[in-house]
């Protein structure tokens, strides 16, 4: 099964992984101790992941570390941004409705009080 960077950041715990191991490489066993799940469950999410190129494995003697590849997210950020605009639209929109309200009601206020 091919996976991309949009399965892996759905889980929180793979999300959590990813901002572990964005300052500075950890041990598997670090990264596994910081959840209340077990060490296969922190496996599998590492497998995952590993395969959406978030992060890679090093081997240092007898450890493995985790090291963040988070240019992989860029991917991530390039489709929000596409939305960005839209949303950014919407809200003007928005805004501008809401002061045609606001305009309205002290309109009305004003030939009340003449």
């Amino acid at each position: 099964m091919r996976r991309d960077v949009f399965q892996a950041i759905a889980d929180p715990t793979r999300r959590e992984i990813i901002n572990l191991v964005a300052d500075k490489p950890l041990n598997l066993n670090t990264v596994a101790q910081q959840f209340s799940i077990s060490r296969p469950a922190i496996s599998k999410h590492i497998k995952i992941l590993v395969e959406c190129g978030l992060i890679e494995i090093n081997q240092l003697g007898r450890e493995r570390f985790c090291k963040a590849r988070t240019e992989q997210l860029a991917q991530v950020s390039d489709w929000i941004e596409n939305f960005r605009h839209l949303w950014e639209a919407r809200l003007d929109s928005f805004e501008e409705y809401l002061t045609q309200i606001q305009n309205k009601g002290n309109d009305d206020g004003k030939q009340r009080n003449e």
